[in-house]
């Protein structure tokens, strides 16, 4: 039995770790709400009109589960701080359960991620392999991290259930903390694929009517999002070592980012596209991979030649749209010619 003035510290420290998921996961669901508000003019304007295509369906499946996600970690986390609602049976099962809506999200976006590299690399069955046993990999790693943490987690938390907490005890540490490594790794590594084409690329370097081609779009939204996701990994992974001076924040925050960021990098993708690139207004551009495509230019039908053919430019710009179908039509004029 520890004595009392250790127990009290305990008691206020681990009171302490519980509130802040507690007070951070209303904010993250209003941070959805706020964003999906703000964007549902350019939702129905240029999302809606879409064919119905894989793109489309994994647009309103991130979009919307995000959504019910964040109400799922609210429900969850204020329902647990009511007074003798969480037992230890309860929390070790809650614990797996949690984390497996959360990399169900995550996951969802890596898939389209990987479409988008996919289609970065000219439809490469190489690449589209390499990258599906990688994430396959990382799936299998984190079920068998999260099963292992699992079953210490009775342990772990049993000290703790005998305090009068707002919820399941905030107790990282252990293996806890390696559970989302596996998608971090794939995450750089989808990065490196990026990082690696934008160097390589000519097309992504050139100007069409004064403007930078999709692809180039294409890429600096790969290389931020990757980032971005990329960061948030790794302050959760950083959070959940439990041995560092940053606390618990929950996964409201989580998945919320990963959420927003990936809606936004579609909707801007298509907004780019929707603009008057060569005189007229692309309402169609998305394939059924959720990628964004470079235009294939014709005039009556016929490619225009320029002075661009038969260069990587031409070979990026035509192996992104025929994995799309998209065709843009220009004026007269033809693009360096």
């Amino acid at each position: 039995m520890l004595p009392d003035n250790t127990r009290q510290a305990e008691f206020v420290r681990l009171y302490s770790l519980s509130v802040i998921p507690l007070r951070v996961v209303l904010p993250s669901l209003v941070w959805v709400l706020h964003d999906y508000f703000v964007t549902l003019e350019d939702e129905v304007r240029y999302v809606w009109p879409q064919k119905r295509t894989f793109g489309k369906f994994m647009f309103f499946w991130i979009r919307y589960y995000t959504i019910l996600l964040l109400v799922f970690d609210v429900a969850q986390i204020h329902s647990f701080a009511r007074k003798g609602v969480p037992n230890i049976g309860l929390c070790v099962a809650m614990d797996p359960t949690i984390r497996i809506v959360g990399a169900i999200s995550l996951w969802s976006i890596e898939i389209v991620m990987q479409l988008r590299i996919y289609a970065l690399y000219g439809r490469s069955k190489k690449v589209a392999l390499f990258n599906g046993v990688l994430f396959a990999i990382s799936i299998a790693v984190f079920i068998g991290l999260l099963m292992d943490s699992a079953k210490h987690r009775n342990i772990n938390i049993a000290s703790a259930m005998q305090y009068p907490l707002p919820g399941c005890p905030t107790i990282n540490g252990g293996i806890r903390w390696a559970v989302w490594v596996p998608a971090t790794l794939f995450e750089f590594n989808l990065f490196i694929f990026a990082l690696c084409k934008s160097a390589v690329s000519t097309s992504a370097r050139v100007k069409l009517n004064e403007r930078f081609p999709l692809i180039t779009i294409l890429l600096q939204d790969n290389i931020l999002y990757f980032l971005g996701v990329a960061g948030v990994l790794i302050m959760n992974n950083i959070m959940a070592v439990g041995t560092t001076r940053i606390p618990w924040f929950g996964y409201g925050p989580f998945h919320a980012a990963l959420g927003i960021m990936t809606t936004r990098m579609h909707i801007h993708l298509i907004k780019f596209v929707g603009k008057d690139i060569d005189g007229e207004n692309i309402s169609n551009a998305l394939d059924e991979d959720l990628r964004m495509p470079m235009p294939t230019f014709a005039a009556g039908g016929a490619r225009p030649r320029s002075s661009l053919s038969g260069t990587s430019f031409g070979d990026d710009v035509e192996s992104i749209a025929d994995s799309s179908g998209l065709s843009i039509r220009t004026s007269s004029s033809t693009v360096g010619g």
